[in-house]
């Protein structure tokens, strides 16, 4: 491994367990505020921590390099905006451990749908880590009952749309600046949720200064750190070896949730995130040997 594979693995790491406990973060934030509301004040803040990074890079960063930047950060940003609000709104009815762990069945999706649209081959490993993910989520999530939660549900479809991005951010990142392609995709998930929230849900000022710290961190730290450290850490670094080490997302929520949210799962839940998890990580690191 070379020094600048190395440098995007902890890149990626730190990433990782940023948006880990903004699981958490964002759990909080439901408390006081609708999902849409957090999600565009949250996007908003963290576009806006990204300023003062553009303003010192501005001379090494140059506009006939960026052609296109503005149509790519949109894609980017209307596919983040699904991903991102499905996500939110299943944390309503669900847990930010449950909801770690099946958001990271984005690691799964990826190479799959390289396949389905014709863009790798995909390995008999990544079949068989789809299976078990698949059995473990229905330990996890479908009940003795045979109900299903819908929360999961929608976190299930926010895993499919970040799997999209993932694939997105790594034709993109070695064609636009970090940051501005970072800004421009939060500004837009930031634009298209708060039209939404206006639609569908009320501002009331006291609420949203009640959640004042999920809203920095989910958005300073979670948006406008974790995206673009996202977006560098893949310059040097294949789609599908950056979404096993972004899966670890699952297991900094779990901790997170256990530790600062009180939540507990049973033992088939656990038994479920352990079949979610090794999945994940044989579809990813055992291609090579079982194809």
């Amino acid at each position: 491994m070379n020094l600048g594979s190395l440098k995007s693995d902890l890149i990626l790491i730190i990433t990782a367990t940023i948006w880990g406990l903004a699981f958490v973060a964002q759990r909080l934030g439901m408390e006081y505020v609708g999902p849409f509301t957090f999600n565009g004040l949250r996007f908003a803040l963290g576009s806006l921590s990204l300023l003062p990074v553009i303003f010192l890079t501005r001379k090494s960063t140059s506009w006939e390099n960026n052609t296109g930047l503005i149509r790519s950060g949109t894609i980017a940003g209307i596919v983040l905006f699904f991903a991102i609000s499905l996500q939110q709104v299943g944390l309503v009815y669900t847990t930010a451990g449950k909801a770690g762990f099946i958001t990271g069945l984005y690691v799964v999706f990826v190479p799959i749908f390289a396949f389905l649209f014709k863009q790798g081959r995909t390995s008999n490993a990544t079949w068989f880590g789809a299976i078990l993910a698949c059995i473990g989520m229905y330990l996890l999530s479908v009940t003795k009952n045979m109900d299903i939660n819908r929360g999961d549900v929608l976190v299930l479809l926010s895993g499919i749309c970040f799997a999209f991005h993932l694939i997105i951010i790594g034709k993109m990142t070695n064609r636009f600046s970090t940051t501005w392609l970072s800004l421009f995709q939060c500004v837009v998930c930031s634009i298209l949720s708060l039209i939404v929230a206006g639609i569908f849900e009320t501002f009331i000022i006291s609420d949203i200064l009640s959640v004042t710290i999920p809203l920095i961190y989910g958005g300073v730290f979670s948006v406008g750190i974790a995206y673009s450290l996202q977006i560098y850490g893949q310059k040097n670094s294949l789609a599908s070896h950056a979404a096993i080490i972004l899966s670890l997302e699952a297991v900094v929520a779990a901790f997170g949730g256990w530790i600062i949210l009180n939540e507990v799962l049973s033992g088939r839940g656990i038994f479920g995130c352990t079949l979610m998890f090794a999945g994940m990580l044989i579809s990813q690191l055992f291609t090579k040997k079982l194809t």
